[in-house]
């Protein structure tokens, strides 16, 4: 329940506080006196966009702070608990707009973007304006007033989930089967560079062991000739040798550590240098006796390089890597080869999905027709009350799964009436007049309201065209939604007026050239007052005095 409004430096307003009670709260005044502005600036904190206009002249900011009771409102406790922004048993939104235009929103003190403020106002209170009855022309419209009035929330979202599942498949699926040309395309040129992959034949390792062949092949000669001089000057040369003059020094120091203790450890170190020579002439002569100078095996081995150094230059890759990207080019080749079955499997799975969501659709629009027969007769009936005895109102649900389904379903909604005896049903904006549109509309808002969850209801001029003994009924409507629900009623009609729990007026005052708006509750002879002006304009005498008593002992 909206329970308290401050409004600052917001349009012609410097400065409004008011509290509202439960029950059925109207608001009237003069023409021009700014009775919606209130509305205009609840609608800011409950996420509208917001304008630099908006700040009263010669200001820096305007500041619009709404404050709600959470007692009777577990889906807006429930928000505010997930999304973190619990504090007690009240909320309070607020809403900040700069002279240039910039705005911050705060729920609880918290500062939020407008989006969460919308997310939550929807769940606080519910605004019918006064242009209402226009936007009942559009079957948008009138399918949303319907699904409104029928609640059946869950199964919208699950209809739009699957018809969002099967729509993002479809597409995925058309853009796969657009691509087929390319792919066919692509297949060939694979087919191609695998083919010639395959006849290279190259193994993981191959390219580093045969780079390493070639290198040992090609200096063959200077490894043969580098390798028998060492070994010569290591053990073969029968002039001398490094091994014959080791030993020969091996035998000169071998007894002089009996005569200098500091020289014994230098013939172990002799003896095992004789040990190193012997094993690396050994190694020697083992490599000079295998080593490879055949001429035709190097011929072969340059010619493998260069067709290995080509085809990498080919692929854009180091030879090394020449491996690797033939499997891949296997990998991306067996994709494309099973990218028929994808494509049959793809559309399997899209009319699967496609069948799931005509399910979910099928549950909605069974939904929307139960609840359409019951709208049917309760609008009928509202209209026989609000003088349309002959009316007769009709939702005509249109269902074809095949070319509408959207989102929302495969519904085509659309509001029939006949306002005369013997008048066919036909589209609402064809057959009613313009008091006759607003009489119904106002029928709807107030049959919809009812089931509505929010605890909080406005409703603003919605009695345009209305008149005389309507007025009354229409009053008595809204004071009877006012004992379940919070109920603000923006009124230039004294029946709807005087039907009100309490009544607030709204005024204009001008001082020293700057004007502002001004909004109080009344007191009992102050209503009497006011519903006297209503009923008699400029002129108020002792019988409209005691006519708006009437009104007020009436309601």
């Amino acid at each position: 329940m909206l329970a308290h409004m401050t409004i600052s430096n917001f349009a012609i307003v410097k400065t409004l506080q008011f509290e509202l009670k439960p029950g059925m709260t109207t608001i009237t005044g003069e023409t021009g006196a700014g009775k919606s502005i209130a509305i205009d600036a609840l609608g800011l904190c409950l996420g509208d966009r917001a304008e630099a206009s908006m700040v009263r002249p010669n200001e820096d900011k305007a500041e619009i702070s709404a404050a709600f009771l959470l007692a009777n409102n577990q889906a807006a406790r429930r928000w505010l608990e997930d999304n973190e922004l619990i504090d007690g048993e009240e909320c309070i939104l607020r809403r900040v707009i700069t002279k240039e235009g910039r705005s911050r929103g705060f729920i609880n003190g918290s500062p939020v973007p407008a989006s969460q403020q919308k997310a939550l106002g929807q769940l606080l209170i519910n605004i019918h304006g006064q242009h209402a009855h226009q936007q009942l022309m559009r079957p948008e419209y009138q399918q949303h007033m319907l699904d409104q009035y029928a609640g059946h929330h869950l199964l919208i979202d699950r209809t739009r989930s699957a018809y969002q599942r099967w729509r993002q498949a479809h597409n995925e699926l058309k853009r796969l089967t657009q691509s087929r040309d390319e792919n066919e395309a692509q297949k060939q040129l694979l087919q191609y560079q695998v083919k010639e992959l395959d006849e290279l034949a190259l193994g993981e390792e191959e390219f580093i062991e045969i780079e390493e062949e070639h290198k040992r092949l090609s200096n063959s000669g200077e490894l043969a000739i580098s390798s028998q001089t060492a070994l010569s000057m290591l053990y073969d040369n029968d002039d001398g040798n490094a091994l014959q003059l080791l030993q020969m020094a091996c035998q000169q120091v071998n007894n002089l550590g009996e005569y200098d203790s500091s020289l014994s450890a230098i013939p172990q170190m002799l003896e095992e240098a004789i040990i190193q020579v012997q094993e690396a002439s050994q190694e020697l002569r083992s490599y000079l006796d295998n080593l490879d100078m055949d001429p035709h095996r190097l011929i072969y081995l340059e010619e493998r390089l260069a067709k290995i150094m080509s085809m990498a230059r080919k692929h854009y890759v180091m030879p090394a890597e020449l491996y690797q990207k033939h499997h891949d080019l296997l990998k991306e080749l067996d994709n494309l080869d099973c990218s028929d079955e994808r494509l049959e499997d793809m559309a399997a799975n899209v009319e699967n999905l496609r069948q799931q969501c005509i399910e979910a659709a099928e549950k909605l629009s069974k939904s929307r027709q139960r609840y359409a027969k019951e709208l049917d007769q309760k609008i009928t009936e509202s209209m026989h009350m609000l003088s349309m005895e002959h009316g007769e109102f009709e939702i005509a649900l249109t269902s074809d799964p095949e070319r509408m389904l959207s989102p929302l379903g495969y519904d085509s909604i659309n509001f029939l009436v006949s306002t005369n005896p013997g008048q066919p049903l036909q589209p609402l904006g064809k057959v009613a007049s313009g008091g006759e549109l607003s009489r119904i509309s106002l029928a709807i808002q107030v049959i919809t309201a009812q089931k509505v969850e929010t605890p909080s209801l406005i409703f603003d001029e919605v009695d345009v065209g209305i008149s005389g003994p309507t007025a009354a009924i229409v009053g008595k409507m809204l004071r009877k939604l006012g004992k379940s629900t919070q109920v603000m009623c923006v009124t230039h009609l004294p029946q709807v007026a005087g039907c009100g729990h309490q009544q607030m007026f709204v005024a204009k005052k001008t001082t020293d050239g700057q004007t502002e708006t001004q909004m109080r509750p009344l007191s009992t002879d102050d209503r009497i007052a006011e519903l006297a002006r209503l009923l008699g304009g400029s002129e108020i005498t002792e019988r409209t005095l005691a006519n708006a008593k009437e009104l007020l002992v009436a309601a």
